[in-house]
């Protein structure tokens, strides 16, 4: 018998026709964001279609992911950790057993989030969340729940029954930013190549124009790590001293540019940005390139800020800081150079000025006053 030959399907090209002012590479990642909410969707049981339009109606694309995410997850929990469900995957969960859950049963779901673990081949993975993500879970169910109940789809409103996670407020956070000094020892690393390993140094060589502009644009800016991976070199216009960033809810910001950030974003694209003749198409503006030849990705940058800031702390590369907290260290810096507060809240587009505010009381330098002249070692050695 002749065997039969099955041709796979090949993907699609995506071709973008844009008519609107944000860059192509936007809105292929809000087209990214779209496709893997479907995928999810298409995972979840059919009755809760209205839900999903609610949500695309209501909060922004990542939000949307994430309560996603953790909605399948729950439905998974309920198949593998419970016997409240006789379904074998997400989609066969019947409305009448989520309509029999109770607000403990969620409870518990929270609850086993704080650790577990999967596995995977032959390999087992611990997974642990913080308290942050715990109410950030517990925020994506109650938002479920009480969509089900005001729709009907469930005969009781369960959430008022979950219990509260205790999340630090506002004043009481740690505010994680580099010092003066530590921003110093960075900025030396990243332009001279001092304190890198010998491997590190390699890479140093070809990257370290592309490196130092990121930084200094982190810096300078506080723009969140999706704000500065999205740039592209049309989103500068040096004869007017500006770029272009689009922000949450798709907000369009125009930054003015000053001479030391200028300076060295022109030195990176003229000195050691690799030619348009040599990159894909979809990769000829992207700003900031890996040595592939491809525009960075969130994590990419990630790795690099965390390298340089435990160079500048004096740690150990897994301790470094993330590039929020250098977007944390240009709200302290700015304040604490007289700035006004509302300046700075419109500059890192914060939601409300009490956010920024939390940048004004910088709790480190307080305890460190505290501490001073509180010598126990000296204390014992002129009473010896």
């Amino acid at each position: 018998m002749a065997k039969m030959s099955v041709k796979k399907e090949s993907k699609k090209e995506l071709k973008i026709h844009n008519k609107s002012d944000k860059p192509d590479n936007i809105i292929l990642k809000e087209q990214e964001i779209f496709e893997k909410c479907q995928e999810i969707q298409e995972e979840l049981p059919s009755y809760l279609n209205g839900f999903f339009m609610y949500l695309k109606g209501n909060v922004l694309p990542m939000t949307r992911l994430a309560y996603l995410q953790d909605i399948r997850f729950f439905f998974n929990y309920l198949i593998h950790e419970t016997g409240l469900t006789e379904a074998k995957a997400p989609k066969e969960i019947k409305l009448e057993e989520i309509d029999g859950i109770r607000a403990s049963d969620v409870n518990l779901f929270i609850d086993y989030c704080r650790r577990y673990k999967v596995e995977k081949e032959k390999t087992v993975y611990i997974y642990e969340n913080d308290k942050k993500s715990l109410s950030r879970k517990k925020s994506s169910i109650s938002v479920l729940f009480k969509y089900l109940y005001r729709d009907e789809l469930v005969r009781k409103n369960i959430t008022d029954g979950f219990d509260p996670i205790k999340t630090p407020k506002p004043g009481e956070r740690e505010i994680k930013a580099l010092q003066d000094d530590e921003v110093m020892r960075m900025l030396d690393a990243v332009s001279t190549g001092g304190n890198l390993t010998k491997k590190e140094r390699e890479f140093w060589e070809k990257t370290k124009k592309r490196d130092k502009a990121i930084l200094i644009l982190f810096l300078t800016y506080g723009l969140r790590i999706s704000e500065l991976q999205q740039l592209n070199v049309s989103s500068f216009n040096f004869s007017r001293g500006e770029f272009k960033i689009y922000r949450k809810r798709g907000k369009e910001s125009i930054m003015p540019l000053n001479q030391s950030t200028e300076k060295t974003v022109l030195a990176y694209i003229n000195e050691e940005r690799a030619s348009d003749e040599s990159l894909a198409e979809q990769h000829k503006d992207a700003l900031f390139l890996s040595l592939q030849g491809k525009r960075m990705t969130e994590r990419q940058i990630r790795e690099l800020a965390k390298k340089y800031t435990s160079i500048g702390m004096a740690t150990s590369r897994s301790s470094g800081y993330s590039p929020h907290k250098l977007r944390a260290t240009a709200a302290t810096s700015l304040i604490g150079r007289g700035n006004s507060i509302f300046d700075v809240q419109a500059l890192l587009d914060h939601e409300n000025v009490t956010t920024t505010q939390l940048y004004a009381a910088h709790k480190k330098n307080v305890k460190k006053d505290l501490v001073k002249n509180f010598e126990w070692e000296e204390e014992f050695d002129k009473n010896r």
